[in-house]
């Protein structure tokens, strides 16, 4: 059962996770559990690369470094102190704009003043003196508007090149949200999003949906025995077999450690499974050689799951039946793909 693969898959990263903590003597508080077991697990692969600098450099991780990359990487107020930043500059940056356009009006209505009254003083003029007098003023007050003008326009462009770059940012940060770092493939949160609206898009229009969950085949294995950036080597080699084979309209997803999650709008089983193949052969095709010896590590394969939607579906159901599905692949003896078809009854699961 998928569930029984988890709990060993779970507990190697656990006991993983308690003997860094031992090794380090470390607090075992609970965000040092988190922040070790995203490390054995893999997940995060700016964390991994702070982690290992910090070992190689110093041969350890003190209290006060596993703090700084826990705050870095893991704390959940990491993304929304960055938009409560970006808020304030925009705050900022509206407020000045606001005070220059105040300033600007307040600057033409005074100069609307003085034309109108200039108008009807222009009327009583006659000596030649006055009249010269009466223009140097008027010019003098033409000026001041149009130096003010000017530095208005230049407020105003300097507050759009900064606007530009806060929505820059804000991308970024949205970017950075939705995206896992390793891999550039969309992350869980977003894959989850994705899910709900492909759910309630196929209930409303009578249409379907396929949903693929990959496993690398031996992953933990290899990952042992060559290294964690050999393992994010093998994990990159997966995404890009991936991102080949899927359509723009497509989403492919880090759906947690080795494991892949790509949703297909308007597929049916069977091109799903053709698409699944065709990732699968993508994969195994690839020979791996090891960046800093040259080793040739031969070559890798994936199980692939597919379901498809079904009325009524939940994002448990049909995320089950997938995973389900790529257990039977791996049962079956690894480097295949297995719908839900190819289960019996008693292992397809329901809403």
């Amino acid at each position: 059962m998928a569930e029984d693969e988890d709990h060993k898959r779970t507990i190697v990263y656990g006991e993983s996770a308690l003997s860094y903590i031992k090794r380090n003597t470390l607090p075992a508080y609970p965000r040092s559990y988190e922040l070790w077991y995203t490390y054995s697990a893999g997940y995060n692969h700016g964390l991994n690369r702070a982690v290992n600098e910090i070992l190689k450099d110093k041969g350890r991780v003190s209290s006060e470094e596993m703090l700084a990359v826990y705050g870095k990487f893991l704390s959940p107020n990491r993304l929304g102190d960055r938009l409560d930043e970006v808020g304030s500059k925009v705050s900022r940056e509206v407020e000045d704009l606001v005070n220059a356009l105040k300033l600007s009006a307040d600057a033409t209505s005074d100069y609307g003043d003085v034309l109108e009254r200039a108008g009807q003083k222009l009327k009583k003029l006659k000596d030649p003196e006055k009249l010269q007098i009466f223009m140097t003023h008027l010019m003098k007050s033409t000026h001041t508007a149009v130096a003010s003008n000017r530095q208005l326009e230049t407020q105003l462009l300097e507050s759009k090149r900064q606007i530009e770059n806060l929505q820059a940012n804000l991308e970024a940060i949205r970017y950075e949200s939705l995206t896992d770092e390793l891999t550039t493939l969309s992350n869980r949160k977003h894959f989850d999003a994705t899910l709900e609206r492909s759910l309630a898009h196929a209930e409303d229009n009578n249409s379907s949906f396929a949903l693929l969950l990959t496993d690398i085949d031996h992953f933990k294995k290899f990952n042992d025995t060559y290294g964690h950036q050999t393992g994010d080597q093998v994990l990159r080699l997966v995404a890009l077999a991936v991102k080949q084979n899927v359509k723009s309209h497509d989403s492919a997803c880090r759906y947690g450690g080795e494991e892949f999650a790509i949703i297909l709008p308007m597929t049916d089983l069977d091109e799903a499974k053709s698409i699944a193949e065709k990732i699968r052969k993508s994969v195994m095709s690839k020979e791996l050689v090891k960046r800093s010896t040259g080793e040739n590590l031969g070559r890798i394969t994936i199980s692939i799951g597919i379901s498809i939607y079904r009325p009524g579906d939940s994002t448990h159901s049909i995320v089950a039946r997938a995973d389900e599905a790529m257990y039977a692949a791996k049962h079956g003896g690894r480097n295949m793909v297995k719908t839900e078809k190819d289960l019996s009854d008693d292992q397809i699961a329901v809403s």
